[in-house]
């Protein structure tokens, strides 16, 4: 009975652990108000004994590595919000300066236009 629970300790804390936890830390990027990333532990079947104190480190290791990348994955989280804000105001600036050069280009062809229709009204008696 231990066994399948074993097992399925591992498969759930398998299942945890996310591609893009696993990316960050790949990159670089780290949460040290999180601490330490837990260590898994090895799995010692040489004897009855040894094999339950596995399962007692497994179950340890899968609340320890469930509350580390709980804590990851809500920095990460406010991280990327604060990047995506800071991008959005960049983009905001460009776009404004764009929208800015097109309004201004327009008004000089219109103004232009109107100075040339003018002159050629002028010119055209």
């Amino acid at each position: 009975m231990r066994a399948c629970v074993s097992g399925l300790l591992v498969v759930c804390a398998v299942s945890l652990c996310g591609v893009g936890a696993a990316r960050a830390a790949e990159a670089g990027w780290s949460a040290p108000a999180c601490g330490r990333e837990p260590v898994a532990p090895t799995v010692d079947s040489s004897t009855v004994a040894r094999y339950n104190a596995s399962i007692d480190s497994v179950t340890a290791y899968e609340k320890a590595a469930r509350t580390y990348n709980g804590c990851v994955a809500a920095a990460a989280s406010r991280e990327e919000s604060a990047i995506s804000a800071e991008a959005r105001t960049r983009i905001g600036r460009v776009h404004d300066a764009s929208v800015g050069v097109h309004r201004r280009i327009a008004d000089n062809f219109s103004r232009l236009t109107a100075q040339l229709k003018a002159g050629a009204a002028r010119y055209s008696h």
